[in-house]
């Protein structure tokens, strides 16, 4: 892997708050910056055109669920991952780890890899950290993640110790695995709730000078206030000068507070899910809202749903139609509200963005920066 074909440049720094520029094959991504999730080379609902004028910069897809469907040498006979969906920018591959995970009841773990159940046939999927990076490879995003052993909350302490030492002896053969030049290989920090645990990961991962650093294993269960306290001790532990991830948050309040100890960049499903539930979100001065367009109060509302915003759904349709949509079972509800909810979370990063850069951070995002049970208290 040639790390020098990725750059990473940091422009401002406010504490331990930084706006940053992680330059790729497909384009720079100006941090702190939000990536919208493609599991299956899509972001639901929308277009790639339509995630670019929503401002996506950089989106995600999933390793595990592409390999089943339509297949990795498919996509590799396409040109790969960008030729396949058109999409411009940058892109980011999950390992497969999460997973291990989110697919608990379906797989058998062992030190060597994971044995899953697909759902669908019923038929057996082995994942190793070697075919991993043999998937990511074939696909060919911007950046591969390491295959990991992702541990849920609560779990003991000493199922998150064996997971760790997984995660690091896969990453080693994830490392000697992988094989593109032009693609940079990130790891992943585990280690739970444990201090000590995320310190011995981020140390081992952080020996091998990685073009770039994730954070993983947290939003699997965690209380708000469990997850700050993890990400603000496993943030400083990464390499300065190389991008950090974290992985599978999207509310503003944890955008805010990651971003606030110098992580970089942030993914989730989130406001495309809620979007398909008819929720929008909304950018307030108290922390994070998000509005239900079912609710009657909408049915006569005709103003946009944010007079602020000016995403293609709030320069064009009020709550009102926006509702009527959502009760009618309308697929055009999902894709209008999937653009204004990528286009409020790109929006509310480059604004994280500009108040580091003009010093602003701390006074303009502190409804955000409390702790969750202080916001809820007051």
């Amino acid at each position: 892997m040639t790390a020098s074909l990725f750059s990473f440049h940091i422009e401002h720094r406010l504490g331990a708050a930084r706006a940053a520029t992680f330059q790729t094959l497909h384009g720079p991504v100006t941090t702190p910056c939000f990536m919208p999730v493609g599991t299956q080379a899509t972001v639901k609902t929308l277009t790639p055109a339509q995630l670019v004028e929503a401002g996506a910069q950089m989106i995600l897809a999933n390793t595990y669920h592409l390999s089943l469907q339509p297949g990795a040498e498919i996509v590799a006979e396409a040109g790969g991952l960008h030729h396949f969906m058109q999409w411009p920018g940058p892109i980011l591959t999950d390992s497969g780890g999460f997973q291990v995970f989110s697919l608990s009841s379906l797989r058998t773990i062992d030190d060597d890899g994971v044995t899953f159940r697909e759902p669908r046939s019923g038929s057996l999927v082995r994942f190793t950290p070697e075919y991993a990076m043999a998937v990511q490879n074939a696909l060919g995003a911007d950046v591969a993640m390491a295959f990991d052993e992702c541990p849920p909350y609560p779990a003991e302490r000493s199922a998150v110790e064996r997971a760790v030492t997984r995660t690091l002896h896969w990453f080693e053969r994830c490392l000697a695995a992988h094989r593109r030049s032009d693609q940079a290989l990130f790891g992943i920090v585990q280690g739970g709730v444990w201090p000590d645990l995320r310190a011995h990961c981020a140390e081992v991962l952080a020996s091998a000078d990685l073009p770039g650093y994730a954070i993983g294993g947290v939003s699997v269960g965690e209380p708000g206030m469990l997850i700050e306290k993890v990400v603000r001790v496993t943030a400083p532990l990464l390499p300065e000068h190389k991008p950090r991830y974290l992985m599978g948050v999207g509310t503003f309040r944890e955008l805010a507070q990651a971003a606030a100890v110098g992580v970089d960049l942030f993914d989730c499903v989130m406001p495309t899910r809620v979007a398909r539930h008819g929720s929008a979100l909304l950018i307030n001065a108290t922390g994070d809202r998000r509005i239900n367009l079912k609710n009657a109060q909408f049915r006569r509302d005709f103003a946009p749903l944010d007079t602020h915003c000016p995403c293609y759904t709030c320069r064009h349709f009020s709550r009102a139609y926006l509702s009527h949509l959502v009760r009618s079972g309308e697929i055009l509800a999902m894709t209008l509200l999937s653009i204004h909810n990528i286009a409020t979370l790109s929006r509310f990063s480059a604004e994280l963005r500009a108040a580091i850069i003009d010093g602003s951070f701390t006074q303009r995002f502190a409804a955000y920066l409390q702790p969750e049970a202080e916001v809820e208290r007051g």
